[in-house]
């Protein structure tokens, strides 16, 4: 796991209690191909063609995104990197499968992608074996083949050809897999991955260009491209082409994090909070919420301590999130509690010198609930700065996984309910896309399941509307509830379409009088519709 990335102990706990609650509903045995992990190393070229030596490279990166799945997590290169640098591997070197097996060991992963590839001026094809670690043995070969020119083709059908290893009644027809993956076009593909090896910052900077300007809607490099200059402090050019990355994109939530750094750095305090707040919405973690409390101190610093508060509850083992409650609080004139947590803080790192004199200037100081001097110097709060969900993606894997295994035995309305529960709970914790998963996989298992519509409606709401009205319409298809005519009003409203909104929410409290979120949403609506009201003339 890695060691930069912050989620605490409580955070990890409080989704396993509530991902492990579902579990005991769950009847059956666990299956044994379900919630795995995967390593994709780089591929051995046995060509002696020139030029081909980038496609080694190619195979962990175009593999992880067509592998990757609710029930498959494919560690990315950064997790590669590190455990090369833990064994002392450098980067160019391929090493041998000895120390590829200590290192899957180390990583705890369930299977390492092994392969090569040749080209004869003809036909490419591709060799590849899955080392299943937890039974210590080689799978049997897969192999593809086709035109150099087909190579994304070919990786595409090598990735269906190790789900099917993997899952052997996966559902997924050969050709549906083809026709379904994202399109790439294959010189845009070569220049991205020479931008992912590149040893310079200014050579990555060159090769995302060029993957952009030959395939300009390419989510991929415009992430790495904007990382690339936020990293060179050049953050108006990151902010621009991390903008680029569409909300649904799976590589949103990190082009969101660089860009509200890139935004804050900037002195663009609104557009770092937009960013940092719709990482918040889907994947609540207390680095996020250290970050808009660090935006929000510009605007309101009330809302700033409650940020900075949720932040230390999720991780109170952090120090940095202790500081910058301690100082949010001095700000707001609240010395007690600024003096508890910079202690706490100390305690966690003692060498902390800022820490230190702030906190001896608050036990200098007569009054404990005094406005703050104008001639204290007060210290910045500190930015988290590196952002890595792929160790609570796989996490969320394995728990989620444990309880699915169980459930394959049962009927399907029954496996769907547990989708729809689960799917709940995760709305209510912040967690948009796990809910979204789980609905969907509710309404593949009974379609007519009306909360699994609803529930899905209200996930998608904040991150594309159109399909949120969808699926709440769906739902009231199937039977009139509370909830998926709340979101209908909610989108009703945001359109300026208040009239509509209203009727919405007399039907939702029709269905139940003292519902409190409906009862809010009309004094909403009756605030917008005054608003709108024609002002009589005065006499």
């Amino acid at each position: 796991m890695s060691t930069r990335y912050n989620l605490s102990i409580l955070k990890f706990a409080r989704l396993i209690a509530l991902l492990l609650c579902f579990s005991a509903i769950a009847v059956g045995q666990e299956a044994a191909s379900v919630g795995q992990t995967v390593l994709v190393t780089p591929f051995e070229n046995q060509s002696k063609a020139p030029g081909l030596e980038w496609i080694g490279d190619s195979f962990p990166e175009l593999l992880q995104e067509r592998l990757k799945s609710p029930t498959l997590y494919v560690r990315p290169r950064e997790d590669r990197l590190r455990a090369y640098d833990r064994l002392g591997i450098p980067i160019h070197i391929r090493p041998s499968r000895a120390t590829l097996y200590r290192m899957a060991e180390q990583m705890d992963v369930d299977y390492v992608v092994l392969g090569e590839y040749n080209f004869d001026g003809q036909t490419f094809s591709v060799k590849a074996q899955l080392l299943d670690m937890r039974r210590e043995r080689l799978l049997p070969e897969i192999t593809e083949s086709g035109l150099l020119v087909q190579l994304i083709d070919i990786q595409t059908g090598l990735s269906w050809d190790i789900l099917h290893c993997l899952y052997p009644d996966f559902a997924v027809t050969r050709s549906a897999f083809l026709s379904e993956a994202p399109a790439v076009r294959l010189d845009a593909f070569e220049s991205y991955v020479k931008g992912i090896t590149a040893a310079s910052n200014e050579q990555q900077i060159q090769r995302f260009h060029e993957a952009l300007r030959l395939s300009p809607e390419y989510p991929a490099a415009s992430l790495h491209l904007g990382e690339a200059y936020y990293r060179e402090a050049k953050y108006e050019q990151a902010a621009s082409w991390l903008s680029r990355v569409p909300p649904a994109n799976p590589y949103s939530g990190e082009a969101n994090f660089y860009l509200g750094l890139a935004a804050y750095y900037q002195g663009d305090y609104p557009r770092a909070e937009s960013a940092f707040s719709a990482i918040a919405q889907r994947l609540p973690l207390p680095e996020i919420y250290n970050n808009l409390g660090v935006v929000l101190d510009h605007r309101d610093r009330k809302l700033a301590v409650e940020d900075f508060q949720k932040a230390v509850a999720d991780d109170p083992s952090d120090a940095d999130y202790r500081f910058n409650l301690g100082v949010e609080l001095y700000r707001n004139g609240d010395r007690t509690g600024a003096a508890r947590q910079l202690r706490e803080s100390l305690t966690l790192k003692p060498s902390d010198p800022e820490a230190k004199s702030l906190l001896n200037t608050i036990d200098a100081g007569p009054d404990q609930r005094a406005v703050v001097p104008a001639s204290v110097k007060i210290p910045m709060e500190r930015l988290r700065t590196d952002y890595d969900e792929n160790s609570f993606r796989q996490l969320a894997l394995k728990i989620g996984a444990a309880a699915e295994g169980r459930l394959s035995h049962s009927d399907a309305a029954t496996h769907a309910q547990f989708h729809v529960d689960r799917g709940r709970q995760l709305l209510l914790q912040g967690f948009l896309t796990e809910a979204e998963r789980d609905f969907r996989e509710a309404i593949a298992l009974n379609a007519s399941n009306a909360e699994a519509h609803a529930g899905l409606a209200k996930a998608l709401e904040t991150g594309d509307p159109a399909a949120a009205r969808a699926e709440a319409e769906a739902a009231l298809h199937l039977r009139a509830s509370v909830e998926p005519f709340l979101v209908l009003a909610r989108l009703d409203l945001r359109d300026n379409k208040a009239a509509t909104a209203g009727r919405e929410v007399d039907q939702a409290l029709h269905l139940e009088p003292d519902n409190p979120a409906a009862l809010a949403l009309k004094n909403t609506v009756a605030a917008k519709l005054a608003q709108e009201a024609p002002q009589l003339p005065n006499r």
